[in-house]
């Protein structure tokens, strides 16, 4: 086949930066163009000297982008998306929005969390929510992908199984989530600042993160039944990583070790989700870099309750790896085209 023309929209932030990462090592992929607002008129290579001969593309207006490419990526803060995106689909191009535009498929919940009206209501029905371990036919067949948020793709991940085969309660569900510092993004905020970070710990935004109505709508899909959550997320003092501790109260009388087997067996087909021993827990470093998901699980039977662990790279599979892992599906290539990276040993 020809080779995929790829566009990336928003290309100077983390998340655009990541993309172009990965895609210059896709075999199936030529990076067509890249835009950003900020820095128009200037070259990658000048605002990530690390890409210095490898990629040197400018920075152009989004039009332009879109013209040269088959497929857009579009790594912009929410409210950003629905104008560039109809204007894709309008031209017959694919796109994959990085951003949270299209991630809720219930309208609205999606402007009473977002506070941001939604203009066309005709392209969220086309849009099919991006974690590719549960659409993966769908993401076959549709134009629009809208790759999922960060923490929801750990927590969604650990959850599936147990929430697909009815083991647990999904009705109060405790959520407790770290993350690195790059899943607030490029902007300054005294939040990120590093004389505040480092050597710190802090929780934020507990109930009111905008990863819950996500989270909860898309547990309703795996389970069938209306789900609600207690999330509390947290920020580490590291660059990349997430870390997410599931409590989910058992429905059922099994055991850890059956739980295992559902567990292995589910995912065994999945080439980037790893379920850890028995015993085996799940560590940020073992993923950072890569596309992999790692997953720990047991049940505490004081309480009757299934402690779930999930590590993700918050950077890859939380968001430019699985990405590419969706454009690899929509496009009919190997899933883990692009995607061979391994977590540092050290």
């Amino acid at each position: 086949m020809s080779m995929i023309q790829a566009g990336v929209i928003g290309a100077s932030g983390y998340v655009g930066s990541e993309l172009i990462k990965i895609l210059l090592g896709h075999s199936h992929v030529d990076i067509a163009g890249v835009s950003s607002d900020t820095y128009a008129g200037q070259s990658f290579s000048s605002v990530y000297p690390t890409f210095k001969g490898q990629f040197d593309g400018v920075f152009e207006q989004a039009e332009q982008v879109i013209a040269k490419a088959d497929i857009i990526f579009i790594c912009l803060p929410h409210g950003m998306s629905e104008d560039l995106v109809k204007q894709c689909l309008d031209l017959g191009k694919k796109v994959i929005d990085a951003g949270a535009d299209f991630r809720l498929q219930d309208l609205t919940v999606y402007e009473d969390w977002y506070k941001t009206a939604v203009r066309y209501p005709e392209l969220h029905e086309q849009a099919v929510y991006g974690l590719t371990e549960l659409n993966r036919e769908k993401i076959q067949e549709t134009d629009l992908v809208a790759n999922p948020g960060c923490y929801p793709t750990s927590i969604l991940l650990a959850l599936y199984p147990a929430v697909a085969n009815g083991l647990i309660k999904t009705d109060s569900l405790i959520i407790d989530a770290k993350s690195g510092v790059t899943g607030a993004g490029k902007s300054l905020s005294e939040a990120t600042h590093f004389a505040t970070k480092n050597e710190g710990f802090a929780a934020y935004k507990i109930g009111s993160h905008r990863h819950i109505p996500e989270i909860e709508e898309q547990l309703a899909v795996m389970g069938g039944q209306k789900s609600s959550i207690a999330f509390v997320p947290h920020l580490l003092p590291v660059n990349r990583g997430i870390l997410a501790t599931v409590y989910a109260d058992l429905q059922t009388d099994a055991q850890a070790t059956d739980i295992q087997t559902i567990y292995e067996d589910w995912y065994e087909d999945a080439p980037f989700v790893q379920v850890k021993g028995p015993g085996q827990w799940p560590d940020i470093s073992h993923v950072q870099h890569s596309n992999q998901c790692h997953i720990g699980l047991t049940v505490d039977e004081r309480t009757s309750r299934l402690i779930l662990v999930s590590v993700i790279d918050n950077m890859q599979k939380g968001a430019a790896g699985q990405a590419v892992q969706n454009l690899n599906v929509m496009y009919g290539l190997t899933e883990t085209e692009g995607l061979a990276m391994v977590a540092p040993s050290f």
